[in-house]
């Protein structure tokens, strides 16, 4: 008979952790969020145009592409800031220009575009082209980030990319570069959105039980 009883608690118990396990799962998995994927579209720098003969032209021309990919959480960007430097060499370059992106909301499995224009130091840019006339900037981008999952908002991610852009002796992306642009990279992992939490509870009440067994 008590045997009987005890076999019956470990099955319970036994049914217990495989149902949290799966509903931990279920929740990773539904709380995992990943990074936007941002890239420079466009990049124009008529002072590098060799057709137009305008070298005193200080104008930059940039679209940035935001892709969410998230199919079931929301994006909250803080204002992100946009560097663009001489020299694709971090030790070696200076900064020609900054622009600021205002935060704002994307949707869910959404795209945004923002094709914005700034005033560039016009020597820096035109002494790194080379006699071909083609030249390679970097454009460095920094912002905080909160995803929306569910009825609630993640605390504020830190996101910090890079990318060299090469532009032609028009001084705009080659047109072998321009379907894909120039993608936004950085070498952090991305952010799993409450995953090791979950984990350590679950382990935890995995042990629990064990104990009590």
């Amino acid at each position: 008979m008590a045997d009987r009883e005890s076999g019956g608690c470990c099955r319970c118990c036994f049914s217990f952790i495989i149902t949290l396990g799966l509903t931990s799962l279920f929740m990773w998995l539904s709380l995992r969020a990943d990074n936007p994927k941002c890239t420079i579209k466009h990049f124009y720098l008529p002072a590098l145009n060799k057709t137009l003969n305008d070298s005193k032209n200080s104008t930059l021309i940039f679209e940035l592409k935001l892709d969410n990919g998230n199919k079931d959480k929301g994006i909250y960007y803080d204002p992100i800031n946009l560097t663009f430097y001489d020299n694709p060499n971090v030790s070696q370059s200076l900064p020609m220009g900054n622009f600021i992106i205002p935060g704002f909301r994307q949707g869910q499995n959404k795209k945004a575009k923002r094709i914005e224009s700034l005033e560039v130091n016009r020597t820096l840019a035109t002494a790194r082209a080379f006699p071909n006339g083609s030249a390679v900037f970097r454009v460095d981008m920094a912002t905080e980030l909160r995803f929306r999952i569910m009825f609630w908002k993640t605390k504020r991610h830190k996101l910090i990319l890079r990318t060299n852009v090469e532009v032609d002796s028009e001084g705009a992306i080659p047109k072998d570069h321009q379907k894909k642009g120039f993608r936004l990279k950085s070498g952090a992992p991305e952010h799993w959105g409450g995953g090791a939490q979950i984990g350590l509870f679950v382990g935890l009440m995995v042990l629990v039980l064990l104990n009590f067994r």
